[in-house]
């Protein structure tokens, strides 16, 4: 029963520990996307087309599961809003939805055998499903999905790869 409970404890804490990284990354990368978009001129562009905070978002939901994916999805952006004011107040709940809906079918696939470019699809459209539901307008939900192709194609390249690089430490999760 010891045993039982320690393994609970320390499973907690690192999904704790899992969400917690999570929200830092998505808190810094959108930064560097800035950042780089203020030094070349181009503005907060990079920051809306490579879409940074969907990388920690889909890596903790495939990591550690369901639930931690959708506390990572929500806590993202309402932690960037509370402290860089990034995303706008209008597109909090539609981004807090769509990235809660990235972690939780991440999550929901992370130990289902297809190949895992096929995963990060599914979880991607699915995470554009739940936007959409929100925002109840179609065109729209193309508008922000074209915007977010070189995102998405980021996402394709980097994504598989640390996923392979990291399934070591997804056991210990």
């Amino acid at each position: 029963m010891l045993n039982t409970l320690t393994l609970n404890a320390q499973a907690i804490r690192n999904k704790t520990l899992t969400v917690i990284a999570a929200v830092a990354a998505a808190l810094a990368l959108p930064q560097l996307f800035h950042f780089a978009g203020m030094i070349s001129g181009l503005g907060a562009a990079p920051g809306a087309a490579f879409l940074p905070m969907h990388i920690p978002v889909f890596l903790a939901g495939f990591l550690a599961g369901p639930v931690v994916g959708i506390a990572a999805g929500v806590l993202s952006p309402l932690v960037s809003h509370a402290i860089v004011g990034m995303p706008a107040s209008a597109l909090l709940p539609y981004m807090m939805i769509e990235l809660a809906g990235f972690g939780l079918i991440a999550g929901l696939l992370c130990d289902v055998k297809l190949p895992f470019i096929v995963k990060l699809l599914i979880a991607q459209i699915g995470g554009r499903v739940f936007r959409a539901a929100a925002l109840m307008s179609f065109p729209a939900i193309w508008e922000v999905t074209i915007m977010g192709i070189p995102g998405i194609l980021l996402q394709w390249a980097f994504i598989p790869l640390l996923m392979y690089r990291l399934q070591g430490l997804k056991q210990k999760l």
